[in-house]
């Protein structure tokens, strides 16, 4: 566990380079309005927690997320959609590295807890640490599921069902559409 602690918190360090140009340039081209938001939403996207598991919970306009997103990772991330199986570029992704939010950079899952689940969706059996995600009931569709969401920003990430291996029985299935991998070796 002090190994992925410490693999998230590179994670951050990482993202801070070369993700805060392009918040940068982002505020100086768009309008005032985005400019602001932008602006507002650097303290929560590029600063790790202060203390391991602690995160603050951000949110913006909608208008925000549908210039930082493309049309499906909107849908997902922030429309609660899905993608269609076995179309996404993670469902296979067999290297070692952190799986981060798509929206916010938070890192969810690594691929020490990741699995073959057959489904067509990336499958892990836990968080990296679980207050960095979100677990809400979804009644919708006439079933009963556990919808999970990122913790910071509340994008929609995909459903946790009770059939996973040991040691936790858990399968996060998960959109690849709402993530990001970051190689260990880029860590």
């Amino acid at each position: 566990m002090k190994f992925i602690s410490f693999l998230s918190c590179l994670l951050f360090l990482a993202s801070c380079s070369g993700q805060t140009n392009k918040v940068a340039n982002a505020a100086s081209t768009d309008t005032n309005e985005r400019a602001t938001v932008t602006a507002d939403l650097t303290q929560y996207k590029y600063d790790p927690p202060a203390v391991e598991g602690e995160v603050i919970p951000f949110d913006t306009t909608s208008a925000y997320w549908k210039a930082e997103l493309n049309d499906q990772e909107f849908n997902v991330l922030r429309e609660d959609g899905t993608e269609r199986s076995f179309t996404g570029d993670l469902w296979d992704n067999k290297r070692a590295g952190i799986y981060t939010c798509r929206g916010c950079g938070l890192p969810l899952y690594s691929s020490d807890t990741k699995f073959k689940s057959g489904t067509g969706w990336p499958s892990f059996y836990e968080p990296i640490h679980p207050n960095y995600i979100k677990e809400d009931v979804d009644n919708r569709y006439g079933m009963r599921r556990v919808e999970v969401s990122c913790a910071r920003c509340g994008g929609h990430q995909g459903h946790v069902f009770p059939d996973g291996p040991e040691p936790t029985g858990l399968r996060h299935c998960i959109n690849s559409v709402s993530l990001d991998f970051v190689p260990v070796e880029d860590l």
